[in-house]
């Protein structure tokens, strides 16, 4: 079984002070527009079809359990994504996404448009639940536990409603 081991992260409002988060800042990487929508939101499961760039992937997800879960991610064709995408629940989610490496770790920013612009997350996925991270100087509150920032919870009621 394919399983997910991801923390997640609001990042900072203000920009890193030392030279090496500076050089890294997440903003320096090149952004991915991703366009993403849900089958399926069940909390026992997640079933999500996805365009990254120029990629199509369905992916069904099992119930986060700390920061772990089932995942099963599959390449489709983007065609097929495109007609998927016409067939899922309300609350199709945009955002531009950007891939930086920071202490031998892929740490993925999302930078949300539409009804969730103004949230911007990162997220790291881990070996093992308590795998020790160097935090970039640009993280903020950690917010894994918190399931308002799921993606499948952001379609439904996104970022801009909450206020």
């Amino acid at each position: 079984m394919a399983t997910e081991i991801e923390r997640k992260f609001l990042l900072t409002e203000s920009e890193p002070t030392c030279q090496e988060d500076r050089h890294a800042s997440w903003r320096r990487a090149e952004p991915v527009l991703y366009c993403q929508g849900y089958l399926n939101r069940d909390k026992a499961r997640t079933v999500r079809v996805r365009i990254a760039g120029n990629e199509g992937r369905l992916t069904v997800k099992g119930p986060t359990i700390g920061a772990t879960r089932a995942e099963f991610e599959y390449a489709i064709p983007v065609a097929d994504a495109r007609a998927m995408l016409a067939l899922c629940e309300s609350g199709v989610i945009e955002k531009y996404r950007r891939k930086i490496l920071h202490h031998g770790l892929v740490w993925e920013v999302d930078e949300f448009l539409g009804d969730n612009a103004g949230l911007i997350v990162a997220e790291v996925e881990l070996e093992h639940e308590d795998q020790p991270i160097e935090l970039p100087g640009w993280i903020g509150q950690e917010v894994t536990n918190d399931p308002r920032y799921f993606n499948s919870s952001l379609s439904s009621k996104p970022f801009q409603s909450w206020h």
